[in-house]
């Protein structure tokens, strides 16, 4: 899992840091003294993160601002010296875990399989929704067309239009690449880049940053490769 570490205090990010070093789970991307640089940097479309170590108490931003502040937060473990938020922190369903200072090995160990369990939770619940998906309807010259979802190959954004390219035609729909990320079954099908998403199962081809699917060769950014690596079953 990819993660990320937000506490102003020097001493503190460093204790992380080797904790989550010696966990095969874990992998740090990037640390931070200030929430609003944090925020900057979840705000940049590739920059993907799993989990957030987070401390509550910062000048001029708490970690509770930092969690409103955000859209769709990732898992979020609290890092504190204060006791006295346990109870406030579990309103938020993103955090998955209070660790108090200074903190120990397994109790660090603890918080990180309440993690897993959390991702594997939901992971679960994702796949079993993706089985009730087979199908899209989009609005084209005011006219609902159904497309299988199966079908599709790739999903290409132009500005406030995407270009839906499926095995028989291709579709141009006045919408954002977003809304229509919300709108698929995530066991099928991953952005690759900020203007591309894929059906993994159409892929004929993975060399260096670019897959093939059909005759379209499509940019695979390096934040977004790694994901798509899990996604596959290699030999």
């Amino acid at each position: 899992m990819k993660c990320i570490i937000i506490d102003d205090e020097k001493f503190a990010r460093e204790v992380l840091s080797v904790m989550i070093l010696k966990s095969p789970e874990l992998i740090l991307i990037e640390e931070f003294s200030s929430a609003i640089d944090a925020i900057k940097y979840l705000n940049t479309t590739d920059n993907k993160v799993d989990l957030i170590f987070l401390d509550i108490h910062m000048p001029n931003f708490s970690g509770f601002d930092f969690i409103q502040t955000i859209k769709n937060p990732p898992q979020v473990i609290l890092v504190t010296t204060d006791k006295n938020f346990a109870l406030d922190a579990f309103n938020y369903d993103c955090i998955a875990d209070y660790l108090v200072k200074p903190i120990v090995d397994d109790r660090f160990n603890r918080a990180i399989q309440r993690v897993k369990q959390k991702r594997e939770q939901i992971v679960n619940s994702s796949n079993e929704n993706d089985l009730e998906v087979k199908e899209i309807y989009v609005n084209i010259d005011k006219r609902l067309i159904k497309i299988d979802l199966f079908s599709i190959n790739s999903i290409h954004a132009n500005g406030d239009y995407i270009t839906i390219k499926t095995e028989a035609k291709n579709y141009t729909v006045h919408t954002t690449l977003k809304k229509i990320e919300e709108k698929l079954p995530k066991s099928i099908f991953l952005k690759t880049h900020r203007s591309h998403i894929i059906n993994i199962q159409k892929i004929i081809d993975i060399q260096d940053s670019t897959v093939l699917i059909g005759k379209d060769v499509i940019p695979v950014s390096k934040n977004n490769k790694a994901e798509l690596m899990k996604n596959l079953i290699l030999l």
